[in-house]
């Protein structure tokens, strides 16, 4: 693989808050602890206090969690060690990776943590995989796209999606021409998707020393226990992230998320359902089930497993439970990461360094082919497609379809003419302006339709073109948010390997990747 690097404000794909971190704006440095930068990881590690029952609670958990796997797997051992840190990412659990961007950010941790070795090896860093096992929008990861076509997961199924049973994916496996052994093996041999998920991502990532926490667990959920009574009881995050949210907008940036005066779901089989307050009781959403605040306090107390954080305290669940230095995340998680630092401050728990994962756009070879002989590089693929259409058109008309010299010289002749009627008639300034304007709208009339009879005349330039930009932007999305990366695997069963050495994890820049 070939790798080349698009700044990211060449890409046209990110907001202006999440640009202006890359950047290092001052006026963004309240709103996160550290910058992503390799000398700061120092800091973040002496920072970083973090309890040794916690570990050890973590450690059993994820044991519990890999009994059926790789019940040795070493880099659980290795969180045992108080010298040992993770970086983490998140994501749903997305139905056979989902889109590309999954394996991207798994990509983007595991690099993370080889180049932190190298730079500190008396510590230990282990990439962490954090799942959405909690989730309930089944919507969202119930489907994926391979070569145009999308496969969809139908289940009636509610609740956190973890805990789903796989039945009816089998369908799905059986029409995927050459799916991989590991995923049938996942899907076929795991009680439920979060099993699958779990163990799928390890066949793809465990060679690379990848942890795959699931969160909707009873023992870890104990040591969430007091930031649950101070949200569902005290209502202490809502100001705080409102406030901060503020502040950010108050700056001209577009918030991600809001907080409630509760942000935390109900969590049993076949329900994940929001926590209301109402005149002193405790109501969960479009059930029946009610608590009084006794009651509430003694579920908390006896049964925290039972509290699944919203995206909002989601965040601080992982740092409560994991001796984390840093989230590696898109630009939309970015931006809400930066409205939560004042609720982890409050918290007194420490804030993450905010690392953007790596982006890419992999080319295939006979696109790169197309590419090369219409003349387009890779900066051009980013621009705006009439715009880059026009410009294909240009470079290949043999015709003079602009009308620039013949405006200026009329515009000129108007000139001449509005002082020769002034000097008549002050007030026919005016009319011979309202003519001018009309001629140069009736020219720029003119102009367009040379170009258009010029794209008909290129079209099969343009066809090209197009053929192009529709298989690395389906649907006018970015490859990476659309297209499955068996897209990629099936043809080139290195292709993960091949995309760890590519990457670079702290190089804030889009990749555009070629096999050539």
């Amino acid at each position: 693989m070939n790798t080349s690097k698009v700044d990211f404000t060449e890409t046209n794909q990110f907001s202006a808050l999440f640009l202006d971190y890359i950047k290092g704006k001052d006026q963004l440095k309240g709103f996160y602890s550290q910058y992503p930068e390799k000398s700061n990881f120092q800091r973040q590690i002496e920072e970083r206090n973090f309890s040794s029952d916690t570990r050890e609670v973590l450690v059993k958990v994820l044991r519990e969690q890999y009994q059926h796997l790789d019940a040795e797997y070493a880099p659980i051992g290795l969180l045992a060690e108080e010298n040992t840190f993770t970086i983490t990412t998140g994501h749903q659990l997305n139905i056979f990776t989902g889109p590309l961007y999954f394996i991207y950010k798994l990509v983007t941790v595991i690099n993370t943590c080889k180049e932190l070795k190298q730079a500190y090896p008396e510590y230990n860093f282990v990439p962490v995989y954090w799942m959405a096992t909690e989730d309930h929008d089944f919507d969202e990861i119930s489907y994926f796209k391979l070569s145009g076509k999308k496969y969809q997961w139908a289940t009636d199924q509610k609740g956190g999606v973890g805990r789903f049973s796989t039945k009816g994916i089998e369908e799905i496996i059986a029409s995927v021409p050459g799916m991989p052994q590991f995923f049938i093996n996942a899907y076929t041999k795991s009680k439920n998707l979060t099993d699958a998920v779990r163990s799928y991502v390890h066949h793809l990532f465990g060679e690379e020393g990848l942890i795959v926490v699931d969160a909707d667990s009873p023992e870890l959920k104990t040591v969430l226990r007091p930031y649950i009574e101070a949200d569902v009881i005290k209502n202490e995050t809502l100001a705080l992230v409102e406030k901060q949210s503020s502040d950010l907008e108050k700056l001209g940036y577009k918030t991600q998320i809001h907080a409630r005066e509760i942000n935390f779901f109900y969590l049993e089989d076949g329900l994940r359902e929001r926590i209301v307050k109402d005149e002193g009781v405790y109501h969960v959403l479009d059930t029946q089930l009610s608590f009084s605040e006794q009651e509430i306090n003694e579920l908390i107390d006896n049964h925290p497993e039972r509290f699944s954080p919203n995206v909002v305290l989601r965040p601080l669940y992982q740092e409560v439970v994991l001796p984390n230095l840093a989230y590696a995340g898109g630009p939309a998680e970015v931006v809400y990461w930066l409205q939560l630092k004042a609720a982890f401050d409050h918290y007194e728990v420490p804030f993450p360094m905010l690392m953007p994962r790596n982006f890419a756009l992999v080319i295939p070879s006979p696109v790169k082919r197309k590419m090369d002989k219409l003349g387009v590089i890779y900066t051009d693929l980013f621009k705006d497609r009439s715009g880059l259409e026009k410009e294909i058109v240009e470079k290949y008309s043999t015709h003079d379809i602009h009308l620039n010299g013949q405006k200026e010289a009329i515009s000129e002749y108007f000139d001449k003419i509005k002082v020769q009627a002034m000097a008549i008639d002050p007030t026919l300034g005016q009319h011979v302006e309202a003519q001018q304007t009309k001629t140069k709208n009736r020219l720029e009339i003119i102009e367009k339709k040379l170009i258009r009879a010029e794209k008909k005349n290129q079209a099969d330039k343009l066809r090209q073109l197009n053929a192009v930009l529709d298989e690395l932007f389906p649907g006018g999305s970015p490859q990476e948010r659309v297209d499955n990366f068996l897209n990629f695997y099936l043809e080139d069963d290195d292709f993960i390997k091949k995309l760890i050495i590519s990457f670079e994890p702290l190089d804030f820049r889009f990749n555009v990747i070629t096999n050539d």
